[in-house]
């Protein structure tokens, strides 16, 4: 297994990075949350970050720590499924822009996972919510779990599997089934 550090796969896959901090700066925004500071990229750790006050609702808690998986995901599979199309049917492989369509989906997918720090302050809320008897609270705890296990996988190139399922597995399936 090769080894590549952090601070370099983000420089790679930078799109990723930037649509990530957007989708949480998006939810902030649509729950009312007040945006103190944004950074989209660095080279660093973290490589983005938004912060902002504490939201007061659990349902805002979860569409911000939740928002970069929902919209990363979408936005892998719209940016890569235009450019499949030609790469599988027409067999354009050595297209320019279909190989940055979907380096870019991709790179968007393989951020779609939330932080162990967002995954942290979710566990925490959820339970807060779940002894208020929030029904959403309850739903929260598997995703969690989920964002956990991404995380830990992550060393095994868990979030780039993700990203290639979403952006060329589902591609090929939707392609599959059409024909």
């Amino acid at each position: 297994m090769m080894i590549i550090p952090g601070f370099v796969v983000s420089i790679v896959t930078f799109p990723g990075v930037v649509v990530h901090e957007a989708a949480h700066l998006l939810f902030c925004r649509l729950c009312g949350i007040q945006v103190h500071e944004v950074c989209f990229f660095r080279v660093g750790n973290p490589s983005g970050y938004v912060v902002h006050d504490a939201p007061s609702r659990f349902r805002d808690t979860l569409l911000i720590c939740a928002g970069p998986l929902f919209l990363n995901t979408v936005l892998c599979l719209l940016f890569c499924l235009p450019a499949f199309i030609p790469y599988r049917i027409f067999g354009r492989e050595d297209d320019v822009l279909v190989l940055f369509q979907l380096w870019l989906g991709v790179s968007i997918g393989m951020h779609a996972f939330p932080s162990t720090a967002d995954a942290r302050i979710l566990w925490d809320h959820a339970r807060t919510a779940a002894r208020r008897n929030e029904v959403l609270a309850w739903f929260s705890f598997p995703l969690v779990g989920l964002i956990w296990v991404a995380n830990l996988a992550s060393f095994f190139w868990f979030d780039l599997l993700y990203g290639v399922a979403v952006g060329v597995g589902l591609p090929t399936l939707i392609l599959d089934l059409l024909n």
